[in-house]
């Protein structure tokens, strides 16, 4: 059994940790606000670009650039996992991080050839454990202290830059998609070839008129569309890296209470014992003389 000293310094131990883990909770329920904003800010022209991407791929008689339609080849797939770069956020990394395997093994099953662009450290310290053959590159964005456009932009000249070069057929884009503190959605988004929502398509060909052509304005609209979809992928994960964090770090400082209470029960009933064996051995004595 532990002596008084020992649980003393566990129980103080644990009100540092305790201490350390509400401090950041606080950052983090701080940081999340301006994440969150920033993150809601820029679901509306994402949307919005995939509007008009929609729009004008439907007045299109061919296929279109390669960026929309693909080079006709699917043997080559381009996953660029998002993660965060620190950790003690919960299973935030984790879940992308999964998400992203459970595509690996499905590609590498059917045969395919596998390359992985991994934006954040978190992510990358997991996926090379078991593909490290696989990864291309590491991005690491831990010296920026607010993700802007030319962050994404740069992630995204590397990704145009590989196609174009022909070293990949299809990307993905990995991230998680912000819904609440508590929740937050692992998702995997087509990059390119772009995705079009067909309920948008149709019809739109009968209310806009292009000039220049189509052609001309999508070879410019789907470069910039790549980071925009990036930049929207790096805040929403700029917010549920903030909410995963918040919700651990209160579970922790909850837990951290807890386990304070334990113990200091565990000291109360040691101390007791003690005491009540020192009376006893007082009385024996006494009862002796």
């Amino acid at each position: 059994m532990p002596s008084l000293k020992d649980l003393r310094n566990r129980i103080s131990s644990v009100k540092a940790t305790q201490k350390i883990t509400k401090a950041m909770q606080m950052v983090a329920a701080a940081k999340l606000r301006r994440a969150q904003a920033a993150a809601e800010a820029a679901r509306p022209y994402a949307e919005r670009m995939e509007a008009v991407l929609a729009n004008v791929a439907s007045g299109l008689t061919d296929g279109g650039p390669a960026l929309l339609a693909g080079n006709g080849r699917d043997n080559v797939h381009l996953l660029v996992v998002c993660t965060a770069e620190r950790g003690l956020c919960g299973a935030f990394n984790s879940s992308i991080v999964r998400l992203a395997r459970e595509r690996i093994n499905a590609l590498l099953a059917q045969g395919k050839t596998v390359k992985i662009l991994c934006v954040g450290k978190k992510g990358y310290d997991q996926l090379r454990r078991q593909y490290e053959k696989h990864i291309i590159e590491l991005i690491e964005l831990r010296s920026v202290r607010q993700i802007g456009f030319e962050n994404a932009d740069v992630i995204g000249k590397k990704v145009l830059a590989l196609f174009e070069a022909g070293e990949f057929d299809v990307a993905t884009l990995f991230f998680s998609k912000f819904r609440s503190v508590i929740a937050q959605i692992p998702t995997a988004q087509p990059l390119i070839p772009a995705q079009i929502p067909e309920t948008r398509a149709a019809g739109a060909r009968a209310t806009y008129d292009y000039e220049p052509d189509e052609g001309e304005i999508l070879s410019t609209l789907l470069p910039r569309n790549i980071s925009v979809q990036i930049f929207r992928a790096l805040l929403e994960n700029a917010a549920s890296e903030q909410g995963a964090r918040m919700s651990s770090m209160d579970n922790a400082t909850r837990n951290a209470g807890e386990m304070i209470k334990k113990q200091t029960i565990i000291y109360n009933r040691s101390r007791q014992a003690m005491i009540t064996k020192e009376l006893i051995e007082i009385i024996s004595g006494a009862e002796a003389l």
